[in-house]
């Protein structure tokens, strides 16, 4: 099984991380799960993020075939459009996004809003197949956490966003709307049955501790050592899962996100004063500044 070249970087605002994938044997890489920049008390975007990971694919000589997002985020926007404008790559998500599209098109009463995956160049199901240079990827539909969610396996490595984090740190909530606990089980089942030495790599990071923010596991060691997956059952997993989601705020820009994310990483049109706007819905979630 061939090995690709794995660069992550790690975003500090949202604990996100952004990867580049490589195969070094012919300068051939993809971007995966990109951040665009955004300062919710200014309203301001920025791409310097983005430009890092040019920076760092212009420094090695590498050209992109592939700018890939795991699934519609709620705590950063996408800078896949970007990136696109930059190198000409396509872009690429999972099939099921046009389901969350339509969820959250009632949500935001979007008018002539095209909620048909459109907005990407390919929408990917589970068992579709790609290649980076001469490695070959395939496809997981990883739902639970979203119903879009996929995971990416490239070679050696599996690209599993938030479906389970660093050992440490357990798995991804599954509450947001079209999120499923029993859901997100079976996907983390279905990475497990990878081999022991898979390199696993995680789309959050949130220093468990105080420690160093680190992205890296594998197969075996989350088998062993996740305290969601170790010795648990369906079951267990379920309440464990509930549970803590009870507890969980939701995420500050998930209202903003959204909205720029299933986009495809597009801001929403000028206006004909020639600026953007987000448009927030008011009262369509429960919960206060103060809980």
């Amino acid at each position: 099984m061939n090995t690709p070249d794995v660069t992550g970087f790690y975003h500090e605002r949202t604990g996100s991380i952004q990867y580049v994938v490589a195969d070094l044997a012919t300068g051939k890489c993809a971007i995966i799960d990109p951040v665009l920049d955004y300062d919710e008390k200014s309203g301001s975007t920025a791409t310097k993020s983005a430009d890092a990971i040019l920076q760092h694919i212009a420094g090695r000589g590498l050209s992109v075939e592939w700018i890939l997002d795991t699934h519609p985020h709620a705590d950063h926007f996408s800078a896949a459009q970007y990136l696109k404008s930059k190198t000409g790559a396509p872009t690429a998500i999972g099939a099921h996004v046009i389901a969350v599209q339509r969820l959250w098109n009632d949500i935001y009463n979007w008018s002539g809003f095209a909620c048909d995956g459109s907005q990407w160049d390919r929408l990917f199901s589970a068992g579709d197949s790609f290649s980076i240079g001469n490695i070959d990827g395939t496809v997981f539909h990883s739902p639970g956490h979203t119903l879009a969610s996929i995971t990416y396996v490239i070679g050696d490595a599996a690209f599993i966003h938030d479906t389970l984090f660093m050992p440490d740190s357990g798995s991804a909530r599954a509450d947001f709307p079209g999120g499923s606990a029993s859901d997100l089980w079976s996907s983390i089942q279905e990475i497990l049955t990878l081999p022991d030495e898979t390199r696993l790599f995680t789309g959050h990071d949130y220093r468990q501790g105080g420690r160093q923010a680190t992205w890296e596991s594998t197969v075996g060691l989350q088998r062993r050592s996740n305290p969601h997956v170790a010795g648990k059952t369906q079951a267990d997993f379920i309440a464990l899962r509930t549970a803590r989601d009870r507890t969980l705020p939701m995420p500050k820009l998930m209202l903003h996100a959204l909205q720029v994310n299933l986009r495809g990483g597009e801001l929403p049109p000028p206006e004909d004063n020639g600026r953007r706007y987000l448009k927030i819905p008011l009262n369509a979630f429960s919960g206060t500044a103060s809980d």
